[in-house]
């Protein structure tokens, strides 16, 4: 999620170390409170208020950019077209209907995605900024959606899910590149890399989208790997 606020952040300065470590705590503790307290009332409860915050969060961000940029600028930097932005209806679908398919796509894209943009962030807001605290809550609210899923609802991925996340990535990709070009925008980073400093950019446009592409394949590959391995032992047994 692109800013374009003029403020300076600093990457791994104090307060992007301090909002990583709030979002690894709520992620944990809410994970352990839903689990610990064996109640199906307070685990949809808690799953329906981190769903809230996501969607007040997103919303609440289209307000302040409706007012703040014009028309044309809105439609270049602020519709729901990044992976994150997706990956967060997404994470509050899973999290209130338990849907299998939302659940898959958050995960592959939360985890390979949005935790990359938390340890990288292409982020110019800085704290105490509103963006600053925008930004985070809405990749750290994935995060910690997706972490809710695998631990509180029993949510994990499938046998067939590798190869569906890769054709799902794929040809969201190739729809939101058509729109780059129509709005003449850089949703997904498709036309130059992002502000930020992540090492996965370091090729010259458009060959860092053929390595990302490699990349993300072997990250599905590894946040898969977990489950594919238990699989195996329990069928083993």
């Amino acid at each position: 999620m692109s800013t374009g606020v003029a403020m300076a952040f600093e990457t791994f300065g104090t307060s992007h170390w301090a909002a990583m470590a709030v979002i690894a705590a709520v992620a944990a503790g809410l994970s352990a409170w839903a689990r610990s307290a064996q109640s199906e009332r307070l685990t949809q409860q808690l799953a329906g208020a981190i769903a809230a915050v996501l969607i007040i969060n997103e919303l609440a961000m289209y307000g302040v950019g409706a007012t703040t940029r014009s028309g044309a600028e809105f439609l270049k930097h602020l519709l729901p077209l990044h992976v994150c932005d997706v990956a967060v209806f997404l994470t509050a679908w899973a999290l209130v209907r338990r849907s299998q398919w939302a659940f898959e796509i958050a995960y592959f894209w939360g985890l390979g995605g949005t935790l990359q943009a938390i340890l990288t962030p292409d982020l110019s807001g800085s704290y105490p900024g509103y963006w600053f605290f925008h930004y985070f809550v809405a990749h750290g609210g994935v995060v910690a959606g997706v972490a809710f899923c695998l631990a509180a609802l029993d949510l994990r991925p499938t046998k067939g899910s590798v190869l569906r996340i890769i054709i799902v990535s794929n040809a969201y990709l190739a729809a939101v590149g058509l729109i780059d070009w129509l709005l003449g925008a850089n949703y997904m980073f498709l036309c130059r890399p992002p502000e930020g400093s992540s090492p996965f950019f370091f090729l010259p446009w458009p060959w860092y989208i053929a390595f990302l592409e490699v990349v993300a394949v072997a990250v599905v590959l590894i946040l898969y790997a977990p489950f594919h391995v238990r699989d195996k032992r329990e069928a083993a047994r």
